[in-house]
């Protein structure tokens, strides 16, 4: 491996993951987009669709897949195993986390690849806001908020959030950045206190890992599109395949082109 993982291309970086390394992504192939991953029968594709679109800032849709596709125009790899890690779904309850979900895949499954927050994470860098996570070595951490999203038909359930602490100073400045990137969830949904999402603990994340926060950091809060995944979950749809929270899928598509000015 390099030492170096934003140095892999995406296609280096999917055929580790096929051969069964299993690694958050944040950091991975500097400058392509990272995507959350959503596959659902055909009779459910719509309502996550209209979810979607409902629902934009955290579930920002990038691309969709024909039935029983395994690759999409921004994906030229297997969806099947090219992500470092997998959860399969049943009835809303997690049957398992797998490195490669071909045994589950269906003829008539609609995948979703849904707008990642990792994708700015090189723009914050590049403006001086530190991303605590990446500095630890550790996964993002994720936490269900006490917001409902909008329903779509039978799919519903709570906003979930990713989170990074910044210093005061730089808060402004991680607004700003973040806000060119709507495609990927864009600026903060909450700055500052976590009660008021219904947090209660910000060391205890419902997805990924805690990381520290330093005195007089601030955290600040993003719509992240692990929120598919807490409303399959809460809705109990009969079969989804989606990312283990953190290990996304890479694709070939330019975080600068989904820059906005």
């Amino acid at each position: 491996m390099h030492e170096d993982v934003g140095a892999y291309r995406p296609d280096e970086a999917r055929a580790l993951f096929r051969a069964g390394l299993r690694t958050p992504t944040a950091g991975w192939c500097t400058g392509r987009t990272q995507a959350n991953l959503i596959a659902v029968p055909r009779d459910f594709a719509y309502e996550v669709l209209l979810f979607a679109q409902r629902n934009p800032k955290p579930c920002p849709v990038l691309d969709v897949s024909e039935p029983g596709a395994t690759s999409t125009a921004i994906f030229d790899g297997d969806l099947r195993t090219d992500l470092p890690a997998y959860r399969v779904y049943r009835d809303g309850e997690a049957a398992g986390e797998v490195d490669d979900v071909r045994e589950y895949w269906r003829d008539d499954l609609v995948a979703f690849l849904i707008g990642c927050s990792f994708t700015f994470e090189d723009a914050l860098l590049a403006a001086g806001v530190p991303i605590r996570h990446l500095e630890q070595g550790r996964n993002v951490p994720m936490y269900r908020t006490s917001t409902p999203c909008r329903s779509a038909g039978d799919l519903g359930g709570p906003l979930v959030v990713s989170m990074r602490p910044i210093p005061p100073h730089l808060v402004a400045t991680a607004v700003r950045v973040t806000s060119r990137y709507p495609a990927v969830h864009g600026a903060p949904v909450h700055v500052g206190d976590p009660s008021a999402l219904g947090i209660a603990d910000l060391d205890r994340p419902d997805f990924g890992d805690p990381v520290d926060v330093h005195d007089g950091e601030i955290p600040v809060f993003w719509a992240c599109g692990v929120t598919p995944q807490a409303a399959v979950m809460a809705t109990r749809p009969p079969l989804a395949i989606c990312h283990a929270p953190g290990h996304m899928a890479i694709t070939d598509a330019r975080d600068a082109e989904l820059a906005v000015p």
